[in-house]
């Protein structure tokens, strides 16, 4: 037994027991497939958007049951107000609601979707929103320039995702 403890039969046996440790380490504390995507509750969020704005803000009623809101976030600066909420969609790709009162309407629904070039429309829900689309981002928007305000739907998940977020819009009272 003493050969296996000391010089160079002690060194290899000391790294055999280290390296077997550690892959037991690693078959048992291998994390498990389930998929994690941090929630988020946008709900008071929605309540100071919509006091701090001087023009309805509109906020999901209700979004698929497999879709995660995954971010919001709220800023006000001098009058302007804009609100953004992301989402993690069903098809696990990304969209986002992005409404503000910043000047031009225009210049935000440009910035917002990544490009100025109108590519359709789509009526939904009697409200025409006009498409767009950014190939080398792959990504897809609508935009609705209001009285006042801009509303985008905007990210990677495909025509009939926006659409449904876009669906699912309706004012929120104070």
């Amino acid at each position: 037994m003493r050969r296996y403890t000391q010089g160079l039969y002690g060194y290899v046996f000391a790294l055999l027991v280290c390296f077997a440790g550690v892959g037991l380490f690693l078959l048992v504390a291998t994390p498990s497939s389930t998929e994690h995507i941090p929630r988020v509750e946008f709900a008071v969020d929605a309540g100071n958007a919509a006091r701090a704005a001087e023009f309805p803000i509109e906020v999901p009623k209700a979004v698929q049951p497999d879709w995660v809101p995954t971010s919001s976030r709220l800023t006000t600066d001098k009058g302007v107000v804009t609100w953004r909420l992301g989402f993690a969609t069903g098809k696990r790709m990304h969209a986002m609601l992005a409404q503000s009162n910043e000047q031009p309407l225009a210049g935000f629904a440009n910035r917002m979707a990544n490009t100025e070039t109108p590519a359709g429309t789509a009526v939904i829900n009697g409200a025409t929103w006009e498409k767009r689309f950014r190939e080398d981002k792959n990504q897809r928007s609508l935009v609705r320039v209001l009285d006042g305000r801009t509303v985008v739907v905007t990210g990677s998940a495909d025509w009939p995702e926006l659409g449904a977020l876009a669906a699912s819009l309706v004012e929120r009272d104070v």
